[in-house]
């Protein structure tokens, strides 16, 4: 006779201390758990609702400046240190983490409009409307105690005089060039008082400038002519032009993607190019409902954020048509500058009521100290909303959030224009001769002409 025998070690579910959990061993047969399915919807629902309870985005302000802030630049060798530059030609270095002036740049006769940091974190550029640019050494600000509650100050290292005033200024991603604009695109040295390059293409006021983080020796630039316009220093000559509708305000590149750059216009959109084909732009990222006047990309290039004069902060996708995150509060104004912090994981906005603020980039993260556990939570939760998005009621909880009304009002009466104005091309096409009314896309129709 044959016997079967059923026997378990006690190892197997006997907790070796008292506060070890309780180790559950499952059957995950399909045919067991009728509804898993209902189960994990219900799971999901549970967490996108989670997420809009402790949606909380918003950590602090940081207020020292007596004037509108006007620019900002991080420095690329510190997560924590950020510098800021006011309409008053006030400069400071900032404490991300105490969220604390370290240290002042005095010297600036009028308002400062463009601050740039070499790559290796040691040389802070810094021009404005007073027509001159000063270099800064990083090493003697970070050096002082930021404990001491009296603030420092340092003298400027360098101070160099031009003609014009300054408009903003890059430094670039690989070398020892830094870029001014004003009313010509000029290339300085650190050791030379006079620009070692000079482009001009029209006469009208450049007002940004950027470096390619792929090519040290490309930027691009925008001007008050409504263009855009690449340069590669290896060249006497600019390397081509697109003239848009409206006003480039700021333009960021895709640290990821070298050959993609975002766009900032006067129209209230986004447009991302890739600079080999500049005919059309690759996505139009719209929600603004006034001008948009700074952007950045963030370390990963997977999103980028914008700060726009209607007093907002948004969050985009780097391909999404529409923000994933508004932020605003009653007493931010219109807002000049927005960066990403060095990890991704924050973001600072400088307003006209001379405050800085610090936000969460994912606003229902948790700070501080995450146990394993409640990690591994968060991680399924994520991967049941993403599973789940696309059912109506996911996706609607998802996608709500809470406009001003100011901002409310006028996105709906934007909505009415537009669909206004479709209404009117389509019945306008609809009585014409086939074929002698064109369509164009929006990612055409707002580009006027390039220029080779």
């Amino acid at each position: 006779m044959k016997v079967k025998v059923i026997s378990r070690s006690s190892d197997d579910f006997t907790r070796e201390r008292s506060q070890d959990l309780q180790r559950v061993f499952r059957n995950y047969d399909p045919t067991l758990r009728t509804q898993e399915k209902a189960v994990e919807y219900v799971r999901a629902l549970n967490a996108v609702k989670l997420d809009k309870i402790f949606a909380r985005p918003f950590i602090g302000a940081m207020d020292g400046h007596i004037d509108a802030v006007s620019c900002m630049a991080k420095n690329p060798s510190q997560l924590k240190e950020l510098f800021s530059g006011s309409m008053d030609g006030d400069i400071r270095l900032w404490d991300l983490a105490s969220r604390r002036t370290v240290c002042q740049f005095p010297g600036h006769q009028g308002a400062v409009r463009g601050l740039s940091v070499s790559t290796d974190g040691s040389t802070l550029v810094s021009c404005g409307i007073d027509s001159t640019i000063r270099l800064w050494s990083v090493h003697a600000a970070t050096s002082m105690d930021s404990s001491d509650s009296t603030k420092k100050t340092i003298e400027a290292a360098s101070v160099y005089v031009w003609k014009n005033a300054f408009w903003a200024c890059d430094h670039q991603w690989d070398g020892e060039h830094f870029a001014t604009v004003g009313a010509a695109v000029d290339i300085w040295n650190h050791n030379r008082s006079q620009p070692i390059n000079s482009f001009e293409w029209g006469t009208d006021t450049v007002i940004s400038v950027k470096f390619s983080p792929g090519d040290p020796n490309l930027l691009a630039t925008s001007a008050s002519d409504r263009s855009i316009t690449l340069y590669d220093l290896r060249m006497a000559s600019p390397v081509g032009k697109m003239i848009m509708m409206t006003k480039t305000n700021a333009l960021s590149w895709n640290p990821m993607e070298p050959i993609n750059f975002t766009a900032a216009n006067e129209d209230g959109n986004c447009y991302s190019y890739d600079y080999r084909n500049l005919n059309e732009a690759k996505c139009v990222h719209r929600d603004h409902v006034s001008a948009v006047m700074d952007i950045d990309y963030s370390p990963t290039g997977r999103e980028f954020v914008t700060g726009s004069y209607d007093r907002t902060v948004r969050l985009f996708q780097f391909n999404g048509g529409h923000s994933k995150e508004i932020y605003h509060t009653k007493r931010m104004q219109r807002v000049f500058c927005v960066k990403f912090s060095g990890d991704g994981s924050y973001v600072i906005s400088g307003s006209d009521d001379t405050n800085l603020r610090l936000w969460k980039a994912k606003a229902a993260e948790q700070l501080g100290v995450i146990l394993p556990r409640e990690r591994k939570k968060h991680e399924y939760h994520e991967a049941i909303k993403k599973r789940y998005r696309h059912l109506p009621e996911v996706k609607r909880i998802a996608r709500h959030r809470h406009l001003p009304k100011p901002i409310f009002k006028a996105s709906a009466l934007m909505r009415v224009m537009s669909d206004a104005k479709k209404r009117k091309d389509d019945r306008r096409k609809a009585h014409s001769a086939p074929g002698s009314i064109t369509t164009q896309p929006l990612r055409k129709r707002r580009i006027v002409k390039q220029v080779e």
